[in-house]
C-alpha cells in the first residue's frame, strides 16, 4: 500500500521516528514535510537523531497566522497528492499540518489515518484539535486517538 505521511511540527517528528519504520516494513511511505517547524532546533534534529527518514517532499511553507499557512500547505498538498496517489495519507496530532493534510487526502478522495496521543484540554471549536476532529469523523479507514 502506498501512504503518504504528512509531518509539520516536532510532536509529529516525534511519533513519526517512532511509526515510519514500522510502515515502510509492510508499506511504501512517502514522507511530506509542510515547514510548519522549520529551524534546526525544533525540525532538522529529530530528523537526524531519531532517525527519521529524510523527507521526499518538503513544502517550506512557514510562518504566517494559522489560517495563511493552513492555506498554502492545502495547495502545496494537492499537487503532491495528484502526482503521489496515495492509498492511504497518515496524519499526526491536531495542527496546521494535521488539517491541512486531512482536508488535502478527503479532497481527493484519499483515506485518511490519524494518529494521535491525546486531546488537548480545553479545546476549543476554532482549534487545530477540533478541526482535525471533524476532517477525520468519517474516515474509511479507522483513526487512532
Amino acid at each position: 500500500m502506498k501512504v503518504l505521511s504528512v509531518v509539520g511540527n516536532r510532536p509529529q517528528f516525534i511519533k513519526a521516528a517512532a511509526v515510519s519504520g514500522l510502515v515502510r516494513r509492510e508499506h511504501d511511505e512517502l514522507l511530506v514535510h509542510t515547514g510548519q517547524h522549520f529551524d534546526d532546533e525544533l525540525s532538522a534534529v529529530f530528523f537526524r537523531e531519531l532517525g527519521l527518514p529524510a523527507p521526499d517532499y518538503e513544502l517550506g511553507i512557514a510562518r504566517g497566522s494559522n489560517t495563511s499557512q493552513t492555506a498554502r500547505m492545502l495547495s502545496a498538498l494537492e499537487s503532491v497528492l495528484a502526482s503521489a496517489r496515495p492509498e492511504v495519507v497518515l496524519v499526526y496530532g491536531d495542527t496546521n499540518s494535521t488539517l491541512a493534510g486531512a482536508l488535502a487526502a478527503a479532497q481527493s478522495s484519499a483515506p485518511v489515518a490519524r494518529l494521535t496521543g491525546r486531546c488537548r484540554k480545553n479545546s476549543t471549536a476554532s482549534s487545530p484539535t477540533m478541526s482535525a476532529r471533524y476532517c477525520c469523523a468519517r474516515p474509511r479507514l479507522p483513526c487512532t486517538t
